[in-house]
């Protein structure tokens, strides 16, 4: 569905009728403007905006991901003086986790639910919205939130791939569709996609979600102008009685052990986020992801590496060939996932330049990767790991027995929320440092050995919503203790250079600049400054609530603005958070001397613990089995935790709790997201889950 605001279309209209004079120079926000500034954008223009980057045309800015803006007006010595601009209300309540897209002063960001504004960032207004209509009901399909990382812009189209798996090209002036592709048609299992497009020679490049769920990864190339599919490569091998599509897939399946018939359960792999491209050495990168499911044992009980699992694999982009690969966690076992933000860059190593991938993954390591063949150069632990002691001189982890054992309850460390998530970091050649959320999210692992594919039974985790994780999660409470950090890493070194500790983790993604800046936003709620070559803090905004998506700068009318899209959400944000106030998605946009009012937010309602629900005590237990399969993912354990950008149920009215089955199933939020438990839930289960909920509450409340 596309929106336009009516002062605009009356402005627009106007300005045909009475100004037919400045037709060759149109209205800066009008439809001609915006199609004429993104007409303009193709390969060339990403690789001469590189040089200078008064725009950011890019999901990480330029084809090397790099999030190093050359713009330097606003800088180390008058970053105290920014100021807010304008802020937008994205009319969203979940995540959002988009880097704005800007070319020539419009703006192009999305919210959660794959919703795209395009906004004049001159006036701080809406130019028109774009609703691809995902239903609703259908958020439980995806693991980690209903966001959306952001669009592409190739010769007047913006590129949205909405949660359901479509891609759809809109006009970049009226948002209107030009065509739409369903990805994942004909493929079985739960697919979603949350990441940003990349468009690469005039194809528009796409990945998925889904490991949790049962599904075999891939990546596909669609034709930037008619949307024609032209390529599709697989993550991992399907069943191997039917022919192998390329070469690189019978290479992988004897890496996999067929006795527990692995393509039932996908394999995984999902190719969820990152990708970067070099055009000298025409080499697509591609970041893959975790296993499906999650235990190695369960699924390829005799051992293999199970390529092309957590690995970075470079693909021809003509053709979606394989030319290498890379796996940074061979036979994955705790979802770690390589789907992290990876950055190209030219750095001497043993005095040496050398052309280099730079990786930090979910498992803990920052890679350096010679990105013309894929050789391992080095691999340092850039956070606290307990599943392996570092990498051999043949880029392969030494690993303690102890991490994949899975026979009893294990603290993962990282867990699967990962060291390193898909927060993006950045990377400044000035000072030779990257910039890289870190993190750590307790989670107690042990291997489910009577696990099977799709079975829904209490205690498995989210089992009932179509989790595949083979793994129990916190069967023991874990003994590891929660943070988040700024990193600012030496890949040549392979050291910390400077760090700074949060509140919480789950911090957004970082942005560098030539002005030796750092600019990243807070779980708790700000947007900071700080002096790229020590960590000095400079500067800092309330945002009123977390932040996790990472900020853009660039040029409008000569003028220097950073703009970073708010909302909380993600994975970890369903359920917890490290503030006290919440508000609507919005994009705030800063510039020197800026003097505009920030919007208002309101506290968070957190009502006294739930009390006076009747229930029988003896169905507690059968309530906490049922909650686990259901419930504890998106709502967090009752009481205990906080509530996230979905509430916590111990916290709720009595009132909501007694009438527990009129919410869960076929009930009024499924407009916002809650599944339906109808034929899933009886009202017997329904029973147990308010027993246990009370129960919780009663348990923990101060005596």
């Amino acid at each position: 569905m596309n929106r336009f605001t009516g002062a605009t279309a009356l402005i627009w209209g106007l300005g045909a009728a009475l100004l037919p004079a400045l037709a060759q120079t149109p209205p800066k926000g009008s439809p001609a403007h915006v199609q004429t500034a993104l007409q303009k954008v193709d390969g060339n223009f990403i690789r001469a905006n590189a040089a200078k980057t008064p725009d950011w045309p890019s999901y990480g800015l330029d084809y090397a991901e790099t999030r190093f803006s050359k713009l330097d007006q606003v800088n180390a010595s008058n970053a105290k003086d920014l100021g807010l601009v304008w802020s937008y209300n994205l009319e969203s309540t979940r995540g959002v986790e988009a880097t704005p897209l800007v070319v020539d002063g419009v703006m192009y960001v999305t919210a959660s639910w794959s919703v795209v504004h395009a906004i004049d960032v001159r006036t701080g207004q809406k130019l028109w919205t774009f609703d691809p209509q995902v239903d609703r009901s259908k958020g439980f399909r995806g693991c980690c939130d209903v966001v959306n990382r952001g669009v592409a812009l190739y010769q007047g189209k913006v590129y949205v791939a909405a949660y359901d798996g479509r891609l759809i090209a809109l006009d970049a002036a009226t948002g209107k569709t030009v065509w739409e592709k369903n990805t994942i048609e004909g493929q079985k299992g739960s697919y979603t996609i949350t990441g940003a497009p990349r468009i690469v020679k005039g194809r528009v490049i796409i990945g998925n979600g889904g490991a949790e769920y049962g599904v075999r990864g891939f990546v596909s190339a669609y034709d930037a102008n008619t949307g024609e599919r032209k390529w599709r490569w697989f993550v991992v091998p399907g069943d191997p009685s039917q022919p192998f599509e390329d070469a690189s897939m019978a290479r992988a399946a004897k890496t996999w052990d067929p006795s527990a018939k692995y393509w039932e359960s996908g394999g995984g792999g999902t190719p969820w986020d990152s990708f970067a491209y070099d055009p000298e050495l025409n080499l697509l990168y591609v970041g893959t992801g975790n296993g499906s499911p999650w235990s190695h044992k369960a699924r390829s009980p005799k051992g293999g590496d199970n390529l092309y699992l957590g690995s970075v694999v470079a693909l021809n982009p003509d053709t979606g060939k394989y030319v290498w690969h890379y796996q940074e966690t061979p036979g994955d076992n705790w979802d770690y996932t390589s789907t992290q933000s990876m950055i190209l860059a030219d750095v001497k190593v043993d005095g040496k330049a050398r052309k280099v991938l730079l990786h930090a993954p979910k498992n803990g390591f920052f890679f350096v990767i010679d990105r013309t063949n894929g050789k391992f150069i080095s691999a340092k632990n850039f956070t606290e790991v307990n599943w392996a002691t570092g990498y051999d001189k043949n880029g392969r982890p030494i690993e303690l027995a102890a991490a994949r054992d899975g026979s009893k309850p294990y603290d993962a460390i990282p867990g699967p929320f990962g060291a390193h998530n898909w927060h993006p970091m950045s990377f400044n050649p000035q000072t030779g440092l990257a910039y890289l959320p870190a993190q750590h999210v307790p989670l107690n692992l042990m291997d489910d050995k009577d696990w099977k594919f799709n079975e829904d039974k209490p205690g498995r985790p989210h089992a009932a919503l179509g989790w595949n994780t083979a793994k129990f999660a916190n069967a023991e409470a874990p003994k590891s203790k929660p943070f988040g950090r700024l990193v600012a890493w030496d890949p040549v070194a392979q050291k910390e250079a400077w760090g700074v500790d949060y509140a919480s983790p789950w911090n957004g993604g970082t942005l560098t600049t030539a002005g030796n800046l750092v600019f990243q936003g807070t779980a708790d709620g700000r947007l900071v400054a700080y002096d790229a070559r020590n960590g000095t803090k400079l500067w800092e905004s309330p945002t009123g609530t977390g932040v996790v998506a990472a900020p853009a700068t660039y040029l409008v009318d000569g003028k220097q603005y950073v703009s970073v899209a708010v909302g909380w959400g993600g994975v970890y944000g369903l359920a917890q958070r490290a503030t006290e106030k919440q508000g609507p998605g919005t994009v705030y946009t800063f510039a020197l001397g800026g003097t505009a009012k920030m919007p208002e937010f309101v506290q968070y309602r957190m009502d006294k613990l739930v009390q006076g629900v009747k229930y029988d005590p003896a169905k507690v237990q059968a309530g906490t089995m049922l909650y686990v399969a259901n419930c504890v993912f998106c709502h967090g354990v009752p009481g205990v935790d906080r509530g996230g950008n979905i509430p916590n149920l111990g916290y709720m009215d009595a009132a909501y709790i007694e009438n527990l089955d009129k919410f869960v199933l076929a009930g009024p939020a499924m407009s916002r997201g809650m599944p339906d438990f109808t034929g899933k839930l009886s009202n017997e289960d329904i029973d147990s889950i308010k027993a246990f909920i009370q129960g919780t509450a009663d348990a923990i409340r101060p005596k």
